[in-house]
């Protein structure tokens, strides 16, 4: 799933459990789908971070330095 999907399920959870209506075992669930989904979005951001910074890089020559970031 990619990140607009995830965060907008994120979005969808949050709303479902500001609502007030589901049982503590839905709400549960949903919690813990949440904490899950708000992961992955902040590990894709801190991803996309990465190679931000990396695509900001210039070498001496005044050209674009990038490199493949993956530990």
């Amino acid at each position: 799933m990619d990140f607009e999907k995830k965060l907008k399920s994120l979005e969808q959870i949050v709303t479902k459990m500001e609502s007030g209506d589901l049982s503590l075992d839905e709400s549960l669930k949903s919690f813990e789908k949440g904490v899950s989904l708000a992961r992955e979005c902040h590990s894709q951001l801190d991803e996309a971070e990465k190679k931000v910074q990396q695509l900001m890089s210039i070498d001496a020559d005044g050209n674009a330095k990038t490199k493949d970031f993956k530990e």
